[in-house]
């Protein structure tokens, strides 16, 4: 290699240096607490792409030199991005920047494709299976039919602008939506289709969530470690007539968040 090209190359990883390095905005002479301070640099910082999405930021002694703070004022700043879901910690592996996250806020009664169409993204679907299943003793008293009466299954992988975000598995009763089977719901809103073909309307539904680890061939399909942590959901869903559809899904929780409105009563 020559020396000038040498040169060029040793400026450019310098000026990456310097430019991860820049404290602009970071004073003990500004009424903002340091660590407010130091959470908004990151932010912006993150923002210009010093670090990208799904990278690790600097441990909290390289960046406790950066800024010239305590390890409590950085860890109280690493915690605001934390809560405004911009970074994530992973124990033993460091803080890293989220992917695009796509936060639902107070939920209405509203399909997967209406939820990301409100967040500005575009939903997709991946049919894994659909068929005919019998309904066992649960599934028979949640939905009010007769145990083995049969329930047409749709599984589904579910994505938000090509990327999966979660595993949805709905349960019908075919009794009540005749035919149902043979449609085709790639790329196809469910609730649509009820509405349009079979005339439901939402009522209202009751929906239970709780984490838990991603199995190995479901973290396959969400692009993810085996044992990731995803949110648990499950669905009952009601029209005029009564419950209508259970649904089971698996959310990714780096790429999907829940933020709810609490209110004293």
């Amino acid at each position: 290699m020559d020396k000038g090209r040498f040169q060029v190359m040793a400026r450019s990883t310098q000026a990456r240096v310097d430019r991860a390095r820049a404290r602009p905005g970071v004073s003990r002479g500004l009424p903002a607490p340091l660590y407010h301070q130091v959470a908004e640099d990151l932010r912006q910082k993150i923002a210009q792409g010093v670090w990208p999405p799904e990278t690790r930021l600097p441990n909290e002694s390289e960046l406790c030199e950066l800024y010239g703070v305590s390890r409590i004022t950085l860890r109280h700043a690493i915690a605001i991005l934390v809560g405004d879901g911009l970074v994530v910690r992973t124990q033993g592996s460091g803080t890293f920047v989220r992917s695009t996250t796509l936060t639902e806020g107070l939920r209405g009664l509203s399909s997967f494709t209406e939820e990301m169409k409100a967040l500005g993204v575009h939903a997709g679907a991946l049919v894994l299976h659909q068929g005919l299943v019998q309904a066992n003793a649960e599934q028979a008293a949640a939905l009010r039919v007769p145990e083995q009466s049969p329930l047409f299954e749709l599984r589904r992988l579910r994505t938000a602008d090509g990327t999966p975000i979660g595993l949805q598995t709905s349960l019908l009763p075919l009794d009540r939506f005749p035919g149902l089977d043979r449609h085709d719901f790639e790329d196809r809103s469910l609730y649509h289709l009820l509405e349009s073909e079979y005339g439901v309307r939402l009522f209202e539904a009751f929906e239970t969530l709780r984490m838990g680890p991603a199995r190995a061939e479901e973290a396959r399909l969400l692009q993810l470690r085996p044992g990731s942590s995803v949110f648990v959901v499950e669905r009952c869903t009601f029209d005029a007539e009564g419950p209508f559809e259970l649904v089971h899904s698996l959310m990714r929780g780096d790429r999907y968040q829940i933020r709810m409105r609490l209110a004293r009563g």
